[in-house]
């Protein structure tokens, strides 16, 4: 099907409160930019994220909920005054700009390593090891059997995740993303595959979307519903195993977030082949389409054809863009004009400074 003068991906969507001038998203996407010690944004992440504002939507990286969700060097939090006041920084620059902007809330779980925590665990649902790989403060090393958290303790996180929503609008964002996907904390209540308790956070679906739930009711009902989204990865592998029934417990969690006012479900299609797999949805956006009411937005692997084509069919309603992003601050412009895209350097994608962050060029 041949394009229109108008690429669909170019138009506008009134999105709960905010009307999004197109509907191209900025994925959310670990720089690893930040300040170590304290976790707080510097003056380089505004100039970023506002060289991205003509963006419909953007969201930031994940950024910790509490000291407790950190797995990576140099990402962001959202649980001190110190990075709200960092973030403020952002926010303000992208404003300036025009842009919309939301900020993802993280808590890796498991996939970390007692060298963040001066020796302690990390914590899980169930003490079963990733076997992954984490870099530390002290270098690359093999991930750990984490800590399970107590049924209060899960009370607590859920109270971090609402706590991390206000100060994210203290800091002046107009919205947050739970991120609940790639195998961090709520992906590993979710699947069975790691998710082994025995009280009411464990053993039926229900039981192991409870967490998730309670974190959306506390947020939406903390700062609002239609200024928060979700974010689920059905179709990966990352960091975990697949659930006994992937395609069964996610059309349950949808089904229950479908129609409850939230800003958007975000789906992240595959990333690696999973079409062996037993029950496991392989195209992620056209499976779970008709299950949810509300904005669907998609990703990972859309082009600008592609991206205009699922809005088009109805599929989705917004298609969030990641590296094109990184090494195109005008992607939407590039978009407009049908024109050549920024190659990425890779090698800059996590590490500190300017190089490959904001110095990439626009258009002439």
């Amino acid at each position: 099907m041949a394009e229109s003068d108008v690429q669909p991906l170019l138009t506008p969507l009134e999105m709960g409160p905010f009307h999004l001038r197109n509907r191209v998203v900025m994925a959310p996407m670990t720089r690893n930019r930040a300040e170590n010690e304290g976790k707080i944004p510097v003056e380089i992440m505004a100039t970023y994220y506002s060289q991205r504002a003509s963006a419909g939507l953007i969201i930031t990286e994940g950024s910790q909920v509490s000291p407790q969700g950190v797995g990576y060097m140099n990402t962001p939090g959202i649980h001190s005054k110190e990075q709200v006041e960092g973030w403020k920084r952002v926010t303000k620059a992208v404003h300036e700009r025009g842009g919309t902007i939301f900020l993802q809330l993280w808590h890796v779980g498991r996939v970390s390593h007692p060298d963040f925590y001066g020796g302690d665990l990390p914590v899980a649902p169930s003490p079963i090891n990733p076997e992954t790989e984490a870099y530390t403060p002290l270098g690359l090393k093999k991930t750990v059997v984490p800590r399970e958290l107590s049924t209060a303790e899960v009370r607590d996180v859920v109270r971090d995740f609402v706590r991390g929503a206000q100060n994210a609008r203290e800091a002046g964002f107009d919205g947050v993303e739970v991120h609940g996907a790639n195998g961090y904390l709520i992906e590993q209540f979710l699947r069975d595959s790691a998710n082994h308790r025995t009280d009411e956070y464990g053993g039926s679906i229900e039981n192991r979307s409870r967490f998730l739930m309670e974190i959306v009711d506390g947020v939406g009902g903390a700062i609002g519903r239609n200024r928060v989204g979700v974010r689920l990865s059905p179709a990966n592998t990352w960091n975990i195993p697949p659930d006994s029934d992937t395609k069964r417990l996610y059309e349950a969690v949808i089904g229950r977030l479908s129609g409850t006012g939230l800003a958007y479900l975000h789906l992240r299609e595959k990333a690696a082949d999973v079409s062996g797999i037993p029950n496991m949805v392989v195209n992620v956006t056209e499976h779970f389409r008709p299950l949810f009411k509300g904005i669907l937005m998609t990703n990972t692997g859309f082009d600008r054809e592609s991206g205009n084509r699922v809005i088009s069919s109805g599929l989705a309603d917004l298609v969030a863009f990641g590296v094109p992003f990184i090494s195109n601050p005008d992607l939407v412009e590039r978009f407009k004009r049908k024109l050549p895209l920024n190659a990425p350097d890779q090698s800059t994608f996590y590490m500190g400074g300017v190089k490959g962050y904001i110095d990439y060029p626009t258009h002439a």
